[in-house]
């Protein structure tokens, strides 16, 4: 056993490996040490949560209040509020906009048209590249009740202008079916890919026995892609609780606050507006162990019901 070893990494292999793949190494330095300066680094901070943070003594010698500030967020009178706000955003958006993907990556799967097929694809990804102020302006300007589009078509058949930012009814579905059309498409990306690598041989076989184009999607296609669904979907439900925190700020106000204040939007005001800090960072920190804890329970439900996992 240890002469097989011996052979198989005989002394000096490594370093010299290592010397080999120098210069890959050297380019991971750098989103390395990206990722610990803002990322790890900062986890530091969380113990503020658990502290009275003043700015003049520091983190360190800030004075322990143990878990006053979960105690003081959890007895709120807006504690429920604004989880159930938070939760209804956040399902509404994953009930939608995990299976659109899928269903727009299989409809492009079948065009045969390429020019074609490639136009429609662009068309479908391009909102992912404008940034959330443009999208939020571009909602307003549709869906104003003054001089909206959508008003304005509303108006023309004998309705009446309806404000859909306003109405706290319909904040969610306006938040949640403009957030689907930004990045509906670019989600498609991801399905796509996973479909070019099915072999081709595998449909014209479906073909050749008799199979139907809904058949050869349903018994070919999504088991091919099932394995990226399953990942994608659980890194979608391991943010369960964190709501756009930029674009829900910038289409809240005083008529819609019951149903568009959320934890994100919550923690910008109680920490940056308030200056309320270890307030703030328990919210937070409350807010990541969620997420933590859905992220844990999906992955563990998908290694026992699919061969597919994070871990």
């Amino acid at each position: 056993m240890e002469s097989s070893v011996r052979k198989k990494f005989p002394p000096g292999a490594k370093g010299k490996s290592f010397l080999k793949q120098k210069w890959l190494y050297i380019m991971m330095l750098l989103p390395l040490t990206s990722l610990i300066i803002w990322n790890y680094i900062p986890m530091y901070g969380i113990i503020i949560s658990f502290k009275d943070y003043s700015p003049a003594f520091g983190i360190l010698h800030s004075p322990w209040v143990g878990f006053d500030h979960f105690e003081r967020f959890f007895n709120a009178f807006y504690f429920k509020d604004v989880i159930i706000n938070t939760l209804r955003i956040s399902l509404y958006s994953l009930a939608v906009g995990v299976p659109l993907p899928i269903i727009l990556a299989l409809m492009f799967n079948e065009i045969r048209n390429k020019k074609y097929k490639s136009i429609v694809q662009t068309i479908s990804y391009i909102p992912n590249f404008i940034s959330v102020i443009i999208i939020v302006g571009m909602v307003m300007f549709f869906t104003s009740p003054v001089d909206g589009v959508i008003n304005a078509v509303i108006q023309y058949f004998g309705g009446e202008p309806v404000d859909f930012i306003g109405n706290p009814k319909l904040f969610p579905h306006v938040f949640v079916w403009s957030g689907i059309w930004q990045s509906v498409g670019w989600g498609t990306l991801i399905y796509t890919a996973a479909m070019s690598g099915i072999p081709q041989d595998q449909y014209e076989a479906a073909y050749i026995e008799g199979a139907s184009r809904l058949k050869c999607i349903w018994y070919i296609t999504i088991p091919a892609i099932m394995p990226t669904i399953v990942i994608c979907t659980i890194l979608a439900t391991g943010s369960v609780m964190s709501v756009g925190f930029e674009k829900v700020l910038l289409m809240q106000n005083d008529a819609n606050l019951a149903t568009s204040e959320v934890l994100s939007t919550y923690m910008y005001k109680a920490g940056i507006l308030n200056a309320e800090y270890s307030f703030s960072a328990a919210v937070g920190f409350f807010n990541n162990l969620i997420n933590f804890i859905v992220l844990y329970l999906v992955n563990k439900f998908a290694q026992k019901f699919s061969e597919t996992s994070l871990w």
